[in-house]
């Protein structure tokens, strides 16, 4: 009998190697998903028609200087050399020196990704707490003038091109209106006044209790954030609506009102406790989206984020800076879907 007991206690207590078993699988996934990354950023910068070389010694370099940074950059050996040790200093976290500003990438990337996080977020909140509710009234009024105009609005938001968008919003509510303040991240006289804690300016002005760069702040972000969160409020308006009219078809809801529950507990409780889950996805999808997407948005509002990084990199053939910005955000959005993993089993008991 003993033996039986600790043999059924053994198996009770034996959740620690299928945990190992678990966290093993998502680390040999990340790092293939990463190496794969790897490889294709670095081949598409190798085939690129650019030539970092003369973004480093200009194009009326001598043909001895040309080639004595050509052997620098180590451009003279094998690709699959060049790959590999590109590998092993990315793995030790040096993507290199950009050829444009002479500084360390890792370094630049570590000052404006907190912009485009910053950014990003503030624009996924916004997307997140209109457009869920939007799209629960889309469903349950189904058909009427409030769906009709919750699909328009989507639909404008997908089909608009985000610079056409973001140039009218400047000219509207900065130029006419004067609502909000211009490009940038503060004004001029705000720069490097507040002490850098974590990169994101409301957030290190309320650590150091500044409220005049707090309120600054708030005046520069509130429209480029607004403008992507208007694109995350379309993607996610439209599919909390086609998730809700999904469960309110359900024989379940259909039972729950026979009984005579109210409407709120109905909708709120029982149909959108169902597709909690499904929404994990698509808002992990939007932030993502928003945080490699971002571009034309950091370009119009002169915001110092990751996306112009790149973007002014690729037009300056500062390859290392591409390749630095691009594995970045390639590895926050593995990151942000194994994030979503977790919070499935969160919400979803079926899931552990």
């Amino acid at each position: 009998m003993s033996t039986v007991s600790d043999t059924i206690k053994g198996r009770r207590r034996s959740p620690l190697p299928r945990i190992a078993l678990t966290t093993g699988k998502t680390l040999l996934s990340i790092a293939i998903t990463m190496l794969g990354l790897l490889f294709v950023t670095f081949f598409i910068g190798r085939v690129m028609p650019l030539d970092p070389v003369l973004a480093v010694v200009g194009e009326r370099a001598t043909k001895e200087v040309y080639d004595a940074a050509y052997i620098k950059l180590g451009l003279d050996k094998p690709l699959i050399v060049q790959f590999y040790n590109y590998v092993i200093s990315v793995i030790q976290g040096d993507f290199g020196q950009s050829l444009r500003t002479g500084f360390p990438v890792a370094e630049e990337i570590k000052r404006r990704f907190p912009a485009t996080l910053e950014l990003a977020t503030l624009g996924t909140l916004i997307g997140v707490f209109i457009g869920v509710p939007l799209g629960v009234l889309a469903a349950v009024k189904r058909g009427t003038w409030i769906d009709q105009a919750a699909r328009v609005l989507a639909l404008i938001g997908y089909s608009m091109p985000v610079f056409w968008l973001g140039m009218i919003a400047l000219v509207i509510f900065y130029s006419k209106l004067g609502w909000v303040a211009g490009s940038g991240r503060l004004d001029i006289f705000y720069v490097d006044i507040v002490p850098r804690v974590t990169g994101m300016i409301l957030i290190d002005s309320i650590l150091d209790a500044n409220w005049d760069i707090f309120r600054n702040a708030i005046s520069h972000i509130i429209l480029p954030a607004s403008l992507l969160g208007y694109y995350s409020l379309a993607y996610i308006s439209r599919m909390t609506r086609s998730f809700m009219l999904e469960q309110l078809s359900s024989e379940y809801i259909t039972t729950a009102r026979v009984k005579g529950l109210p409407e709120r507990t109905v909708i709120w409780r029982h149909a959108f406790g169902n597709i909690k889950v499904q929404l994990i996805t698509v808002i992990a999808l939007s932030y993502a989206g928003l945080l490699e997407g971002s571009v034309l948005t950091e370009i119009i509002f002169s915001w110092p984020g990751i996306g112009s990084y790149i973007t002014t990199s690729l037009l300056s053939a500062d390859m290392n800076a591409v390749m630095g910005g691009t594995i970045v955000v390639g590895l926050v959005f593995v990151l942000l879907n194994i994030f979503s993993d977790l919070l499935y089993k969160f919400f979803d008991p079926r899931a552990k």
